[in-house]
């Protein structure tokens, strides 16, 4: 059987054991259940990245993704907007500086 290429969606979210952070991510993975079936929650991610001072920063980063039902090319536009859609959403609704959302094909053998 042929591959199916799909888009996956994929929150990053820091771990920062607050309420609102918590309900942060309760609500990306309530969107990507209601509006995919399903998603997939890993917890606990080391991340590295430089600060604004050149040194080494670590994060506890927990992962949201999802894969779509849509071919990457063929609808990227409406992927893209919702992908800053949902970037979007949660700036207005945390107090992180960013929040990565990543938007890439993948394959399923189906």
């Amino acid at each position: 059987m042929p591959l199916s290429k799909r888009a996956r969606i994929e929150i990053y979210l820091p771990e920062r054991g607050r309420n609102d952070h918590a309900r942060l991510q309760q609500a990306f993975e309530t969107e990507l259940l209601h509006t995919f079936g399903g998603c997939t929650v890993i917890k606990g991610i080391k991340g590295l990245y430089k600060g604004s001072d050149e040194q080494a920063d670590k994060d506890r980063v927990n992962l949201v993704y999802a894969d779509t039902p849509f071919d990457f090319d063929e609808h990227f536009e409406a992927i893209s907007k919702y992908a800053d859609e949902l970037r979007t959403a949660a700036l207005a609704a945390s107090d992180e500086e960013s929040i990565l959302i990543v938007v890439h094909q993948i394959y399923h053998s189906l």
